[in-house]
């Protein structure tokens, strides 16, 4: 797979006035934490009308390609949040749209996906992640939407980075969930175009973080996968071809763990009535260890869809 590049400024503004009709502009707010002298503030892409930033990404990609292309319709690889923005646009496209997703995907999300009128095929976790590799899954028609490594998705994703400039034009740091490097690549993108002083952080969880071992190597590595409630983010490694525009474009990678995403959850809910997913909640979590350095630190909220069963548990002060 040849490596991408990172979109350019034009491409990004372009993908912005393509996709204003199907999006929402998010707003920024400041996190309410005890400390009056943190400036943290939250980039809230949990607000999108299907509860992430994918439908910024998947909405660019699919308005790119002729529309012949998409007669036989569409289909990604997807843990929930991807699926949800190409079943949401292929349905106001009026195109059919089919998920694959990995077993360990919430029942949250696995139900979103159906009432949008997406078809779910449920695969092993190995097999879903041979999708993301291989870019097709056997038996399935149509146009492939790549959750990560599609030039449209990227620049779709670029969209936050520009908002982002526009309402805070001094941001010195900007925290981003990892998952593939779609959403931080997109990020950084305009962001060094636009300020080039700005820092894109990635922010993994401990039980899923290929990024951060691969930066202090200077090239992708493996790692021992683990499930968990943080379900929107972390893989085994990283795709190949993501690799080059994701170590020329993100400054690090802040490693949390389970207890401290949580504890971010329940701060997010109870300070500013924002519900956030455990990959929406990372970035907050990095934050407040202080890794982020001084200054004015932005968190993409990536998204809001939890199982309420596990944010039971967590306002009640545990770890699903």
């Amino acid at each position: 797979m040849k490596a991408l590049e990172a979109p350019r400024i034009e491409e990004i503004r372009a993908a912005r006035d393509r996709i204003a009709s199907s999006i929402v502009r998010t707003p920024l707010v400041r996190l309410q934490t005890d400390d009056p002298r943190q400036e943290i503030y939250l980039k809230l892409e949990n607000l999108q009308p299907v509860g992430s930033f994918k439908i910024r990404g998947s909405a660019n990609a699919m308005r790119l390609v002729p529309r012949k292309a998409l007669d036989r319709g569409v289909y990604t690889a997807s843990a929930g949040n991807m699926a949800q923005g190409v079943a949401w646009n292929a349905r106001h496209m009026g195109i059919p749209a089919t998920a694959v997703v990995p077993d360990h995907a919430p029942r949250t999300k696995l139900d979103a996906i159906e009432r949008l009128g997406a078809r779910v095929v449920k695969v092993p976790f190995d097999e879903w992640w041979n999708v993301m590799v291989e870019h097709r899954y056997a038996g399935l028609d149509g146009l492939f939407v790549h959750p990560v490594s599609d030039p449209g998705v990227i620049a779709g994703n670029g969209t936050i980075g520009l908002e982002i400039l526009e309402d805070l034009p001094d941001v010195d740091v900007i925290l981003v969930p990892y998952g593939g490097g779609g959403l931080s690549s997109g990020i950084a993108a305009a962001a060094r175009a636009l300020k080039p002083s700005v820092r894109v952080l990635a922010c993994e969880v401990a039980t899923a973080a290929p990024l951060a071992p691969s930066l202090a190597a200077g090239s992708p590595r493996a790692i021992e996968y683990k499930p968990s409630f943080v379900d929107g983010i972390g893989s085994k490694g990283l795709l190949p071809e993501m690799w080059p525009i994701v170590q020329e474009l993100i400054a690090g990678s802040i490693v949390v763990e389970l207890e401290q995403v949580a504890a971010a959850i329940r701060l997010l809910a109870t300070r500013n009535r924002i519900v956030a997913e455990g990959a929406g909640a990372a970035p907050v979590a990095a934050a407040l260890t202080g890794r982020a350095g001084p200054g004015k630190v932005v968190c993409v909220i990536s998204g809001g869809n939890i199982d309420a069963e596990k944010l039971t548990k967590i306002l009640g002060g545990g770890v699903p």
